[in-house]
């Protein structure tokens, strides 16, 4: 069967092992998968017919949304986008999650609030891919809020600076806004600078509770500073298949939203929660997981929505946490 270096694939058919496909073996899956998140090849997705500004918002914390704004970004950019990662959330996690610098003292989204910089000193490029692009959150942003409240026009700060961001030299096909788990004046800022909406929401018991506030806030922007504004896309995160909850609460997400909410579910994942510790986004900390591929899947429907195409899940990372699938992920192997 092999000579050398050489090696015949109809003989290893023919061998005790030969009828074994990827999908047989979970290290030769995941190995397959971890491919085609670092080699893309025709998996481009198209590019928008304008640049689309995002506000990823939900009061809730810990529903993902962080981890949903830098994944969907990894996510567009491995496949040829341009995307801008705006933190806005004093914590500065998303700073982190991108591998980019957000002591005090670095040019930040705070600085550029309140008018100290221009945009192009506080763009930072993630040293993961060229095409991902941060404007990272310092501790300074905490005092923001309190130091907005006098100043003209506060609630349009943020989208004066990224209408700057064109004139910069950048070619920038998406900006992602993460905003802090709130509905303060920081929040009101990126909704006032975004078109759109993205709502991140945990399939658990507390799913829905808060999001109706939410929605009315949006409704408020909408009416008196954004009329543009709208919310364009719900992804359902934390999903583990092994619960009646998460299908159930899934069930009512779908029922209530409708149509903006998207196919793809991103599952709870271990990787997924550990590869911020290491300034990654998932796709950079492991590209064959499970959660990589739901987030890529996520990015690519998201991309074929805005042109009016379809897309259709991969349905291996479609697949829900089972028994006998990605059980060890969730325990840490």
């Amino acid at each position: 069967m092999l000579e050398g270096n050489a090696f015949d694939s109809e003989d290893f058919s023919r061998t005790p092992f030969g009828s074994i496909s990827t999908a047989d073996t979970p290290i030769a899956a995941e190995a397959q998968r971890a491919s085609q998140v670092l080699h893309p090849g025709s998996m481009n997705i198209p590019k928008p017919r304008e640049q689309r500004i995002i506000t990823i918002a939900n009061q809730k914390g810990g529903v993902g949304k962080t981890t949903t704004a830098v994944n969907l970004a990894a996510a567009l950019a491995l496949q040829g986008m341009t995307v801008l990662v705006i933190d806005l959330d004093p914590q500065g996690n998303a700073s982190t999650a991108l591998g980019v610098d957000h002591h005090s003292g670095i040019p930040s989204s705070y600085e550029l609030l309140i008018g100290e910089i221009p945009v192009q000193d506080a763009i930072q490029q993630s040293p993961h891919n060229e095409r991902l692009l941060c404007i990272p959150a310092t501790i300074d942003l905490a005092g923001a809020e309190i130091e907005l409240v006098s100043m003209v026009a506060r609630e349009g700060r943020l989208k004066t600076a990224i209408q700057e961001a064109n004139l910069a030299g950048y070619e920038i096909d998406y900006v992602m806004i993460d905003c802090p788990p709130s509905l303060g004046l920081l929040t009101v800022n990126a909704m006032v600078a975004a078109k759109e909406v993205l709502i991140p929401i945990q399939c658990e018991y507390y799913a829905l509770e808060g999001v109706g506030q939410l929605l009315r806030n949006i409704g408020l922007v909408q009416s008196h500073l954004n009329p543009e504004l709208h919310v364009s896309t719900v992804v359902l995160t934390m999903y583990d298949g092994r619960t009646k909850l998460a299908d159930q609460v899934a069930e009512e997400v779908r029922g209530h939203f409708g149509d903006v909410v998207l196919r793809s579910v991103i599952p709870r994942s271990v990787k997924v929660s550990e590869a911020p510790g290491y300034g990654m986004t998932v796709l950079d900390y492991d590209p064959g997981s499970r959660g990589a591929m739901s987030y890529l899947d996520a990015g690519r429907e998201m991309a074929a929505r805005a042109v009016g195409a379809t897309y259709a899940p991969d349905p291996v990372a479609a697949t829900p946490v089972t028994e006998g699938g990605d059980v060890n992920e969730e325990r840490g192997r």
